[in-house]
């Protein structure tokens, strides 16, 4: 494996060099700023509600809180605020997927629980794409009684042996997916399997917060300024209004909002309706699926209540992140200094200012550390899915935020990365940038194992 002149020429390292210390910026060890959660760590560290919100914020995030971790059941029910669920779903509650509001690991191998791991369903339409006709956008591998599951998902990892320039060796896998089982016959000829693992919840609302115009100054989708990253705005259609919107969440930018988000996860992990998703994801295959009975709503004929709704998009996007543990450590800071000349603060945006947010105004004012641009970014052939979202080919990813994920080992017990999980840790997730990242995976691939294990640190303290 060589690195090629231009990422030698990005980086202008040489094993020669002595390690720089990067400056402590101020306010970096807040990454949430005021909202930051400086008071639980460890296992606890994604559990704690904005340090900003108002008394009545706070009071409707733990009730929120409860309803993000409650099971969902069958309709009809006595339990008529939490009825409704499927009749096909992936999970009976939000915590099912984001345990302790972290991050999923997809399944080790075989025909095992997807639990918190699910797969989009499409079919090329256009230059965009289109549900699955038969089994709709989303495989949902649970049901109520009575009602077939669609069908039952497995993995297959393949591991790829590589060097780095120095000769260490490390492994990549590559999964791959199928569905086994099929209730109603097979799928599409032309279907794409493109797997989603759940992200933590960590700043949601401080995302959302980012003014839009600061997303478009960051926008170079004609590579303007030659550094050869080409960051695009995603256009997505925000559920609550039918108007276009710049997409924040969603591993291709597809939601808009914290609210848009909440609603789709609902409908398609729970099988549960709402204004904004008002039908279940049942296709003309699926008779049992489109003849079940509806939950009981008061307000409407949906099955998320509106003070529900409310509160659980107020839990979601006040879920504090968590400070930084080690940012004047040495090693943490030369790890820093070597992540800005890898050129990977282009994509991995370091700093933001919040603006007006409805939602919780009190997020307003903030000076944030998500590391992220929040646009969408050509990852190259090994990363790709082949489905287009709005701006999104299937090379395109949206950057997802740093913040948290070195905390995710001590929440959830592993370290798996990327969109569908396929990374060991930062490194191996370094490795698989390609793309317009190619030459900083490239660079970081030249460095001396002292100094990637450098990167790694610094990375882990995020």
């Amino acid at each position: 494996m060589h690195v090629r002149l231009s990422a030698i020429a990005l980086t202008g390292l040489t094993a020669a060099c002595a390690p720089t210390l990067a400056p402590v910026e101020d306010g970096e060890w807040l990454p949430g700023g005021a909202a930051t959660n400086t008071l639980l760590l460890g296992n606890n560290a994604f559990l704690r509600p904005a340090a900003t919100l108002t008394d009545e914020h706070e009071q409707h995030f733990y009730s929120g809180n409860a309803f993000f971790n409650q099971g969902w059941v069958e309709a009809p029910a006595s339990t008529t605020a939490r009825d409704g669920l499927g009749p096909l779903f992936n999970a009976r509650s939000c915590s099912g997927c984001h345990a302790r509001d972290g991050r999923a690991a997809p399944p080790e191998a075989g025909v095992t629980p997807f639990v918190g791991t699910l797969l989009r369903l499409s079919v090329p339409a256009g230059e965009g794409w289109a549900p699955e006709p038969t089994y709709g956008g989303q495989l949902q591998d649970a049901s109520n009684p009575g009602i077939p599951v669609e069908g039952v998902a497995s993995v297959a990892w393949t591991a790829t042996a590589g060097t780095y320039d120095d000769g260490e060796p490390f492994e990549l896998l590559t999964p791959a997916w199928s569905i086994g089982e099929l209730a109603h016959g097979p799928l599409h000829d032309d279907v794409r399997i493109s797997a989603r693992v759940a992200p933590h919840m960590v700043g949601l609302g401080l995302l959302e917060a980012i003014p839009a115009d600061r997303l478009d100054a960051l926008a170079d989708a004609d590579d303007a300024d030659g550094d050869g990253v080409r960051g695009r705005v995603q256009r997505s259609v925000d559920p609550a209004t039918g108007d276009l919107a710049p997409g924040r969440f969603g591993w291709k930018g597809e939601m808009p909002t914290v609210r848009g988000q909440v609603a789709g996860a609902f409908n398609g992990d729970m099988g549960l309706t709402s204004p904004a998703f008002p039908l279940d994801d049942c296709t003309a295959a699926q008779e049992d699926c489109l003849g079940e009975a509806p939950g009981d709503d008061d307000e409407g004929p949906w099955e998320v209540q509106a003070k529900v709704m409310d509160r659980t998009v107020l839990y979601s996007a006040s879920v504090a992140v968590p400070g930084r543990r080690d940012w004047e450590a040495r090693d943490v800071r030369r790890g820093k200094a070597l992540f800005v000349q890898l050129g990977c603060d282009r994509c991995h945006t370091p700093r933001h200012e919040t603006g007006p947010y409805a939602e919780v105004p009190e997020f307003e004012g903030e000076t944030i550390w998500p590391y992220t641009d929040l646009l969408l970014h050509d990852m190259g052939d090994g990363l790709a899915d082949d489905r287009p979202v709005g701006e999104a080919s299937g090379r395109m990813w949206k950057t997802p935020p740093l913040w948290g994920l070195g905390l995710v080992p001590d929440v959830n017990g592993h370290q798996r990365l990327l969109h569908d999980g396929r990374a060991r840790g930062f490194a191996e997730a370094i490795l698989w940038h390609g793309g317009e990242a190619q030459d900083s995976r490239d660079a970081f691939a030249a460095l001396s194992a002292t100094e990637r294990a450098r990167v790694v640190t610094f990375l882990e303290d995020l």
